[in-house]
């Protein structure tokens, strides 16, 4: 990885835009896009650092033609362990969806008790109080 791009911009239709402009501008792959709520969404791009920076700055004024850019970035050589923070949480270890190795099965999510007083919308009192 030699330089990471990021355009994040409110709505999705922006960052659509913006991921079209950039790939189209210049030789850089697209890595994800990231929804972290509130309607904000962002573009992760990757390649050469001339080339994150022309396709971040035409990502940009693409995606303010039609909506709202919140912010951009370019980290160019970025930290190898960038990759792993970008996918998430490195101290959870990521399922490949399939079963597990030893060919056990995951457990099934634990059913929520009945209502005691069976009264609709009756609430528990936690232990101890």
């Amino acid at each position: 990885m030699q330089a990471i791009g990021f355009i994040e911009t409110i709505g999705l239709v922006a960052a659509v835009e913006a991921a079209d402009s950039a790939m189209k501008s210049a030789s850089v792959k697209f890595v994800d896009k990231k929804s972290v709520g509130g309607g904000l969404v962002t573009v992760i791009l990757t390649g050469d650092v001339a080339a994150v920076k022309a396709a971040v700055e035409a990502g940009c004024e693409a995606a303010s033609a039609i909506g709202k850019v919140v912010s951009s970035d370019v980290i160019a050589r970025p930290h190898a362990d960038m990759e792993k923070f970008l996918k998430g949480n490195p101290m959870v270890p990521e399922s490949g969806g399939g079963p597990s190795s030893s060919g056990t099965k995951p457990a099934a999510a634990e059913k929520p008790a009945a209502n005691p007083a069976g009264k609709a919308g009756a609430r528990r009192k936690s232990p101890g109080v």
